[in-house]
């Protein structure tokens, strides 16, 4: 089979069983995206499949040939941070980072959609990924900044002011 992950295109030959998560991480050696629950609940292995965001331990890697996948490796050429990257360090939107990948794929999946989503639409686009340290305030307000929206700082979002 053929897919294209982050731009390079990618000749595999896929177990009928193995995951997308799988070919990801095992044999393309892209690591951001992770391994948590294995059962479609965290959104910490969340990549982007053509146009949709879906949970990479869920699909079949089978079911990928001829798709395009952008996975957290994807946001920004390599050595460089995309602005939704940035925005994410620069509101502390990671504690211990583990579903960061997730989050990131998720968020600029809604910006590339719409490049001025409310925080109701980014609270809904971001429901399928889990955060275990808490930190959705500052990850609503590290996408509001992406997409140039945000409206005072992630104290006043946390306290909500």
């Amino acid at each position: 089979m053929r897919l294209t992950v982050n731009g390079r295109v990618h000749d595999v030959t896929v177990r009928d069983d193995e995951t997308l998560l799988e070919l990801l991480r095992e044999r393309l050696a892209l690591t951001g995206t992770k391994l948590t629950c294995d059962r479609g609940e965290c959104g910490a292995c969340t990549v982007q499949l053509d146009d949709a965001t879906v949970y990479s331990c869920l699909t079949l890697a089978v079911a990928c040939d001829g798709a395009a996948v952008r996975t957290v490796e994807g946001l920004a050429p390599p050595g460089t941070l995309s602005p939704l990257q940035q925005a994410f360090i620069a509101h502390d939107a990671a504690q211990c980072g583990y579903c960061t990948p997730g989050q990131l794929v998720a968020a600029q999946a809604l910006l590339d959609r719409n490049a001025s989503p409310t925080e109701e639409e980014i609270r809904a686009a971001m429901s399928g990924n889990l955060c275990r340290c808490g930190t959705y305030p500052k990850i609503v307000t590290a996408i509001r900044a992406a997409a140039g929206t945000e409206s005072g700082t992630a104290e006043e979002t946390i306290r909500g002011a």
